[in-house]
């Protein structure tokens, strides 16, 4: 009942829901319309709208006017915009039909503290050819398999740019085009009600084989990504290292870890990282939160509800930047929102509704995915009786090392309890800042490696 009451608000509050095409594959002459004068490789519409998302031009790829660096922070293209308006808990009324329902319950609750700075909508940034290509490829052969737990496609970019179903839709949230290799240390600040901070570090690495530049590969291999994290803080956590890989067909594999643990010494297989395992230090989150939602798709039943405009938060370079300390970014109940900076998008909608007979923390989880990439920005997660519970936004920023969209500072809200999560933070590491496409092997994400790690 409450999940068709949420339903039918969304409908009251004059959302868009566009019509969908009826499959995924399609003709030739239909994949032809991709990176054509109406839609964009990725089938995003290239025009913009009346009240303020902009036309995609996609002219910059790689780098932008003023660029000077190779890799590490750039302020990116817009740093000396200011913001159009404000968003608060005193006006949020104005706004609603363009808000999730995570943003009002955190102006409701934090009247004083969150806000939203919403500057103007910029679509300046593309993808490299072989990326496009990649898509127009995918758009004709793509297809489910094993019932929905795995895809046929060609790696590099989404599998389905005409996606018609929530199964379609969450594999381009789970694959979009993101960097190859990622690498850096991140610090992690759990931010509890009381206005105490748990701080956690960790050396942080993720290879992801089917965003390999050099490569073009099926998705009926078996590894989609290898990761490795291993803990620097807190001390009790100090020497942990876990490693693994993700698959890509969730029927015939499982997310696969190794596990060094320093207080036995020695390296374990773990039982199952999967879903709503919850992640150190704090466990404000689950293994499948990474990037909004990550990971097997297997204990939903999903829905696209179809595209509307929604303030998400976009182009967010400067609240990665190393000349902002901790102290200004951590405050009370929010990040400090002078730092975040939102623009109106069109975003797709996907919610997830768990299964009967499967196990989750989370009974409905509904996402919100850019147009232009398919990157989940944002997520509004439900408990089992069905209310709105934790709240999660990445930040992300184009990256010139990879020439796609990078994430930084995530930030993950509990509503009940009242302490949030901001994790994947760089500002005070030094040369330790991300790292992207850079070389790395398979070796360094074997059990072997955890072992050293951990020593």
């Amino acid at each position: 009942m409450k999940a068709m009451r949420s339903a039918l608000g969304v409908l009251a509050m004059g959302l868009s829901v566009m019509a969908l095409p009826a499959a995924a594959q399609v003709s030739a002459d239909k994949a032809a319309e991709l990176d054509g004068d109406k839609l964009t490789c990725m089938g995003a519409e290239r025009a913009g709208s009346d009240s303020g998302v902009a036309e995609y031009t996609g002219k910059w790829v790689g780098t932008w006017p003023g660029q000077s660096k190779p890799h590490g922070y750039e302020p990116g293209p817009f740093a000396d915009e200011k913001p159009l308006f404000t968003i608060t808990a005193q006006n949020m009324s104005q706004y609603a039909d363009k808000l999730t329902e995570g943003q009002k319950a955190l102006f409701k609750q934090y009247p004083e503290s969150y806000k939203m700075n919403v500057y103007p909508s910029h679509r300046d940034f593309g993808f490299q050819p072989w990326v496009c290509d990649t898509v127009k490829k995918n758009a004709v052969q793509a297809k489910l398999v094993d019932d929905g737990l795995g895809v046929d496609a060609v790696s590099g970019a989404i599998p389905f740019p005409f996606a018609s179903s929530g199964l379609e839709a969450i594999w381009n949230i789970i694959n979009p085009h993101r960097a190859w290799t990622e690498k850096a240390v991140t610090d992690i600040a759990n931010v509890y009600a009381n206005g105490s901070i748990a701080w956690g570090r960790n050396k942080f690495m993720t290879m992801n084989l089917m965003n390999d530049p050099k490569e073009r590969r099926s998705f009926t291999d078996k590894i989609n990504a290898y990761f490795y994290t291993g803990y620097q803080l807190p001390e009790r956590d100090k020497g942990f290292v876990a490693v693994g890989y993700q698959p890509n067909n969730f029927a015939n594999d499982a997310t696969q870890s190794w596990q060094y643990q320093p207080g036995i010494r020695r390296v374990r297989q773990a039982p199952e990282v999967c879903c709503d395992y919850p992640v150190p230090p704090a466990g404000m989150r689950t293994v499948d939160d990474d990037y909004v939602f990550n990971g097997s798709p297997e204990r939903y039943t999903w829905k696209l509800v179809g595209k509307t405009e929604m303030y998400v938060p976009y182009h967010n370079f400067k609240i990665n930047d190393p000349s902002v300390s901790y102290d200004e970014l951590i405050t009370p109940n929010t990040v400090n929102p002078d730092y975040v900076r939102y623009e109106l998008h069109r975003v797709w909608i996907v919610e997830g509704y768990l299964k009967d007979g499967m196990r989750h923390v989370y009974s409905k989880r509904r996402l919100y995915a850019d147009e232009d990439t398919w990157i989940a920005l944002w997520a509004d997660n439900y408990d089992a009786r069905g209310e709105l519970w934790r709240v999660a936004f990445v930040n992300y920023f184009y990256s010139q090392e990879s020439s796609t969209f990078h994430r930084g500072a995530s930030i993950y809200h509990d509503l009940t309890a009242k302490p949030y999560e901001a994790g994947y933070l760089v500002n005070e590491r030094g040369d330790d800042w991300w790292r992207v496409n850079v070389p790395l092997t398979p070796a360094m994400f074997s059990p072997q490696a955890a072992a050293r790690g951990g020593h």
